[in-house]
């Protein structure tokens, strides 16, 4: 697998194994809630999700992922949905999702084009894509248990990046709204600064500063605003959050 960097937090070589142990980690998690909760419990980061709603999304987006990549088909018109699994072969059929992706995308060249949703349409943009879909829904799944683990500061950082470089322009493909006003991300254990709705006006109505996978997290409205140290207008920073669409 090539290399070269992507020009942010993190190399393309390393988005699979990462991958392979956020994988690993939801699926350890989604056993210890069921054990411990049951498939009914609701999802705290996805309202109106029970955990078998959870685990149910994910794998039937790793499904469609690894049929991208392993079909190169050039449009998703033929791809079939896998029929839902009931909730006592949900966790076996995650874990074969799992491998299935994993060794699909071991086996592609990043380079090599397959069609995306995005403008970028590689099988570089599903390894990151799928990577940070595994990061976000692992804390959703931790959130059902009461503890998230820590975000490792280049995966959140990626993964920040990630959702301003292509899910801020996928939600608003015109730019930003009348009523955008920057919003700095200061990222403590990378030492970094992000700005969503950068030149939209000349100062920014807030600063959150915190860990990248805090912010990265608040970005995805999985945590409050609150869980940051900001600097500014708190709700204006959450509203300036909220104009990004995540349907």
């Amino acid at each position: 697998m090539s290399t070269a960097a992507r020009g942010g937090a993190m190399e393309l070589d390393e988005y699979l194994p990462v991958l392979e142990k956020t994988n690993a980690r939801f699926a350890d998690a989604t056993a210890e809630a069921v054990l411990e909760h049951g498939w009914q419990a609701p999802v705290p980061g996805c309202p109106g999700w029970k955990l078998n709603d959870l685990v149910w999304h994910l794998s039937e987006v790793q499904h469609f992922w690894a049929w991208v990549v392993k079909t190169r088909a050039p449009d998703p018109s033929t791809y079939l949905e896998p029929a839902r699994h009931p909730d006592d072969e949900l966790l076996g059929f995650l874990i074969a999702q799992n491998a299935e992706l994993e060794t699909v995308l071991a086996g592609a060249d990043p380079s090599e084009r397959v069609w995306t949703w995005a403008p970028q349409q590689d099988v570089a943009f599903v390894l990151r894509r799928q990577l940070q879909e595994a990061t976000v829904h692992t804390a959703d799944v931790e959130q059902v248990l009461g503890a998230v683990r820590p975000i490792p500061a280049d995966v959140g950082l990626d993964g920040l990046d990630e959702w301003l470089e292509v899910m801020v322009p996928s939600a608003l493909p015109d730019g930003p709204p009348a009523g955008a006003h920057p919003v700095v991300f200061h990222v403590l254990d990378a030492d970094a600064e992000r700005t969503l709705f950068p030149g939209s006006r000349p100062f920014p109505i807030a600063t959150l500063t915190g860990n990248a996978g805090d912010l990265l997290l608040a970005a995805w409205r999985r945590v409050p605003i609150e869980v940051l140290t900001v600097h500014g207008d708190p709700s204006q920073a959450a509203a300036m959050i909220g104009l990004v669409s995540l349907e």
